[in-house]
């Protein structure tokens, strides 16, 4: 492809009211054509494009080439259409990149190079919208720069601000628990184990290794509207998930979340507020973005949760499924939790489930003098023991690293089912700085 001035480079918008464009990329599918009204005769293979979303969320999604002129056919791709298009003028493409975070409407429209353009004045109708080389140059320099922090956030993990100031800053109703801002590209996301459970709120770390967050909504099945549309796309408009602890006064910034790609969402049951029939409420899967540490001064750990022991496995998911999230393991895992709960409490000991802004553990306790000791929790069977110690024991080394700058003491435990057939892995455990323990062998855990 030409550089410079001889590049001939064009926006292609999308309407995502008409066009499902999530479940496109989800697919895996490339394009294989996109719908134009204008210009017809001077698009040609070879042109470059950005694909840009119309809305509330506009910005630049992706970008690729044109492979050939338009013609006037049916749709290639009509199954991602809500409503049959039809015949119309398509112009074939192909997608060369889907951004993982896509540039926002406000970083290429307030430039003054797009004062005049099309793109301001009719950026669904004019579709499509041809770019001068300047024009082209702010894009591409935008899309080399997509994945970089924004520069224009002020807060670091472990950071508190009051709400009302938070608001007056990035906008945003200063109610509920979703909250897109109004004046800077993040949606902004509050969890409050102390205020959510009155709601059927229930926020906290799942086995699959992500922390669930309940969608909003009170009454009725929650449906994808307002704030849970704008969690749910944010990987197309390019708005940022930033999730604080707390809902009212001061609150504390986590840092930025983004969903699983692998199951983003799922379904459940809760309550409505003041009670009642059981309603569907949706559940969105979220793991940290980039990990980065939380301050020292951040406690670590809330209230004990018993683990439900009732539970149903989760759905499987693509690739290799995870042991402990099986039928048998998931049950043996929770009943292993709280057994090892329990004793730790009868002990005298502060017992601790892990908040959003902690390693997702299964759990901890502190002692009266402050000392905190870490335990990941494993199911075993003949089939599985291997994998579930090696992962195990990566996982309670990587718990304790991270909370280590937040405690002046951090023991290691990985707690089993049973002794292990190849005792080599105790003295593995105890090489590396883990205590290896079993029910039965309490005296290990608790001296």
């Amino acid at each position: 492809m030409p550089d410079g001035d001889a590049v001939t480079a064009w926006i292609l918008t999308c309407n995502l009211d008409t066009f499902d464009l999530e479940a496109f990329r989800r697919d895996g599918q490339e394009l294989q054509s996109w719908s134009v009204g204008r210009f017809r005769d001077e698009l040609t293979a070879g042109d470059a494009f950005a694909l840009w979303i119309t809305g509330a969320g506009a910005g630049v999604v992706a970008r690729g080439h044109l492979t050939g002129p338009p013609s006037q056919t049916l749709s290639a791709d009509e199954a991602y259409w809500k409503k049959d298009p039809g015949t119309r003028w398509y112009v074939p493409l192909v997608i060369d990149e889907w951004l993982e975070r896509p540039i926002p409407r406000s970083q290429i429209i307030d430039d003054p190079l797009f004062s005049n353009s099309s793109l301001r004045k009719q950026p669904f109708a004019a579709n499509p919208h041809r770019l001068d080389a300047q024009q082209w140059d702010l894009i591409t320099n935008a899309l080399e720069h997509a994945g970089d922090e924004d520069p224009n956030w002020h807060l670091q993990p472990g950071d508190t601000i009051r709400r009302v100031d938070l608001h007056d800053r990035c906008g945003g109703s200063s109610q509920g628990g979703i909250c897109p801002s109004g004046r800077t590209p993040n949606v902004l996301i509050f969890t409050d184990s102390r205020s959510g459970h009155q709601h059927g709120y229930y926020d906290e770390w799942s086995e699959d290794g992500t922390f669930h967050y309940t969608g909003e909504g009170q009454k009725g099945d929650q449906v994808f509207t307002k704030g849970n549309r704008a969690i749910r796309d944010h990987g197309l408009t390019g708005n940022r998930l930033r999730l604080f602890e707390g809902a009212r006064g001061t609150v504390r910034y986590v840092g930025e979340v983004v969903l699983d790609p692998a199951t983003p969402y799922s379904y459940g049951q809760a309550p409505p507020t003041g009670g009642g029939p059981l309603r569907q409420v949706i559940r969105f899967h979220m793991v940290p973005a980039g990990a980065k540490p939380q301050s020292p001064d951040v406690p670590v750990g809330t209230a004990y949760r018993p683990a439900d022991e009732s539970v149903q496995p989760a759905i499987a998911r693509p690739g290799t499924p995870d042991p402990d999230l099986s039928g048998r393991n998931l049950k043996a895992h929770r009943r292993l939790q709280n057994e090892l709960a329990a004793a730790a409490q009868a002990r005298g000991l502060e017992i601790l489930s892990p908040t959003a802004a902690d390693p997702d553990f299964d759990l901890a306790w502190r002692s009266p003098a402050g000392d905190l000791t870490v335990c990941e929790v494993k199911s075993l069977t003949l089939s599985n023991e291997a994998r579930q110690l090696r992962t195990g024991l990566g996982q309670i080394l990587d718990y304790q690293d991270q909370l280590q700058a937040r405690n002046k003491d951090v023991r290691a435990i990985l707690w089993v089912e049973r002794p292990p057939t190849d005792a080599r892995w105790v003295g593995l455990c105890t090489r590396v700085g883990v205590t290896l323990s079993w029910p039965g062998d309490e005296g290990a855990v608790f001296a």
